[in-house]
């Protein structure tokens, strides 16, 4: 994100300086050239201009979407510099108190004639209130924009990927309440429908609705909405979309009117509850406990792919929220069809190196693929699981590891992305593959002859970079 901060002292700069990078790229505006050169010769970006000139701005590139911060000493040709701002299209702009005694006072005085600025004093800074509201404001821009864009829609789809799991259910309700509208004005759909036990108990205490959707139901609808999911997963039937809302790495080939991926972020619902606190939404019983839920499945309740604002968003919801209900969704986690998969992946499963690798055949359902693979990383000395089963003439496969050793979604692209779809984070990952496509790369394999060719290929992965005298010690 660029931030453009127009400062009179050093002590601001430096200041912003450290507080901003590198969450922000920062452009700093001064006014006295010896300053300017002195900054410059110490490695900061850093311009030289006149606070009270609108083309001083617009030589800055100044846009709606760049933070503008602005220190007030006191002086009253501030004012003028921030008419100038104004006219120059910026739009995010914070006035930086230093050095005054009555803050609140100057605050009302800059807000009589600015009501739309936010004031800082120096003092408020540490602790990193700044950056919050900064990237809170950001926020705030950015869903008011896609709020604006959706309004004249008379009917809005919100995309969930295939066999929604509980992050795609809760950021589809999240996102509808973004929207404000209802389920006849925003429907919530996916190709295909929940199966896991623990989803569809999800969708019964909470009235979710999920409807069955083909490509062709897709061209009904004014906008579009995917949540949790990306285009590319779809295998080219949707190339465009309104909006894309994610925490998976982000992916290329289709075109977006508004995106927001956060990869560093551990549920696609940590990102909407930020979206739904930037504008004060009202948040429901009912989806702050999808939300939650949500949050603390996606993330196996903080053991996986999981940082600060996941805990912030969790700590926001949790008091909002029905742990009851949550209790009774998690109830159904195990079932005899889930342990029957365990079974058979012990029977038909390898070890070699803390890798597990197991085919599971024919499955009539894909959630019993990803469940083998989180509960076999449970076990004592597994660190990487690599469970694949075959679905309706699909190769269907989940890796999981304990998230310091190498990236789980680098090794399905780097295998499977060509004939499939691959991708996923450091700790888990994904890759779907038509069978036809599998047996061109690898040929028509059986049962443990694929289980040895994919702990191979995992091997040699894993062995990428390592000494080559490491020993192989077969479990």
């Amino acid at each position: 994100m660029r931030c453009l901060a127009a400062c009179q002292t050093e002590l601001a700069i430096r200041m912003l300086d450290e507080i901003l990078l590198p969450s922000f790229e920062v452009e700093f505006l001064v006014e006295s050239k010896p300053l300017a050169r002195r900054l410059h010769d110490s490695g900061l970006n850093v311009t030289c201009g006149d606070f009270k000139r609108t083309d001083t701005y617009l030589k800055a590139d100044l846009t709606p979407g760049t933070c503008v911060v602005v220190e007030d000493n006191g002086r009253k040709s501030i004012r003028k510099a921030l008419e100038s701002i104004w006219d120059a299209g910026g739009t995010l702009v914070y006035v930086l108190g230093v050095g005054i005694s009555h803050t609140r006072k100057r605050e009302e005085e800059l807000k009589a004639q600015f009501p739309e600025l936010n004031y800082l004093a120096l003092s408020e800074l540490f602790g990193g209130p700044l950056l919050t509201e900064f990237s809170r404001s950001l926020t705030r821009l950015k869903v008011q924009q896609y709020q604006r864009f959706f309004s004249d829609a008379d009917r809005v789809l919100i995309l969930l990927h295939n066999d929604p799991d509980p992050d795609a259910l809760a950021s589809g309700l999240a996102l509808r309440n973004v929207l404000r509208r209802n389920r006849q004005t925003a429907v919530i759909g996916a190709f295909e429908g929940v199966t896991r036990p623990e989803n569809q108990r999800m969708m019964n205490l909470l009235d979710i609705h999920v409807e069955q959707m083909t490509a062709a139901h897709v061209a009904d609808f004014d906008r579009i909405a995917m949540v949790d999911v990306q285009p590319h997963y779809f295998g080219g039937e949707i190339d465009r979309v309104d909006l894309v809302i994610d925490h998976h790495p982000e992916q290329s080939g289709y075109t977006a009117v508004y995106k927001d991926i956060r990869v560093d972020y551990g549920s696609t619902s940590t990102i909407l509850t930020e979206h739904l606190r930037a504008v004060d939404a009202n948040i429901s019983e009912r989806t702050a406990t999808a939300m939650l839920y949500a949050i603390k499945s996606d993330t196996l309740f903080f053991n996986r792919q999981a940082n600060r604002v996941d805990i912030e968003a969790f700590s926001y919801l949790y008091p909002l929220a029905d742990a009851t209900l949550i209790r009774k969704m998690e109830g159904a986690e195990i079932t005899m069809e889930r342990l029957d998969y365990v079974l058979k992946a012990r029977q038909n499963g390898q070890m070699v190196e803390q890798v597990f690798c197991a085919f599971l055949g024919t499955t009539p359902r894909e959630d019993f693929i990803p469940y083998v693979a989180d509960f076999y990383l449970q076990l004592e000395n597994v660190q990487w699981t690599i469970i694949s089963g075959i679905v309706n003439d699909t190769l269907v496969m989940s890796v999981r590891n304990l998230g310091y050793s190498r990236n789980a979604g680098e090794f399905v692209r780097k295998y499977f992305n060509e004939i499939g779809s691959a991708g996923g984070h450091r700790a888990m990952a994904k890759a779907v593959v038509p069978l036809r496509n599998f047996k061109e790369k690898f040929g028509n394999l059986q049962a443990d002859e694929y289980t040895d060719k994919v702990l191979a290929l995992a091997l040699e992965f894993l062995h990428e970079h390592q000494p080559n005298d490491r020993k192989l010690v077969k479990a």
